[in-house]
């Protein structure tokens, strides 16, 4: 025969006020909460710094398509230069850039003008949850 001492499976009658059980419940519960908090900060912080490293190639991205234009500028004024004085070609690819430059402010102008400066379905919805709080049986 094994050589496990018996144990009696009813339940014990030195178990903790009902205070006591609730204080134990409310501990881990706090517990439980900062874990997840902790859990959550360091998901946070490792979805950051991936973003970090997207943006920096986004960055990167950017710089070459501007040096990409800056030289593809200089290609037209180069090859315009063989065709009229190096000088008006420089000032006609300039002219085509303010013309680009031109049409983007206007269409980022026209862009901003149709941004809210502040949240309005979410006032609205404050405002809805001020007023049921006054009347929440209305």
């Amino acid at each position: 025969m094994s050589s496990v001492p018996y144990r009696s499976v009813a339940p014990q009658t030195d178990e903790g006020s009902m205070g006591e059980l609730l204080s134990v419940v409310t501990s881990d519960l706090q517990t439980l909460f900062r874990q997840e908090v902790e859990l959550a900060k360091v998901e946070v912080k490792q979805e950051a710094t991936k973003a970090g490293k997207a943006a920096g190639m986004f960055g990167g991205a950017g710089f070459a398509g501007y040096m990409v234009l800056l030289f593809l500028s200089l290609a037209a004024v180069f090859g315009l230069a063989n065709v009229i004085d190096t000088g008006w070609a420089a000032l006609i690819v300039a002219a085509v850039w303010a013309v680009i430059a031109a049409v983007l402010y206007q269409r980022g102008r026209t862009g901003m003008r149709t941004v809210a400066p502040k949240p309005e379905q979410t006032v609205e919805t404050m405002k809805e949850n001020a007023q049921w709080a006054r009347h929440p049986t209305g």
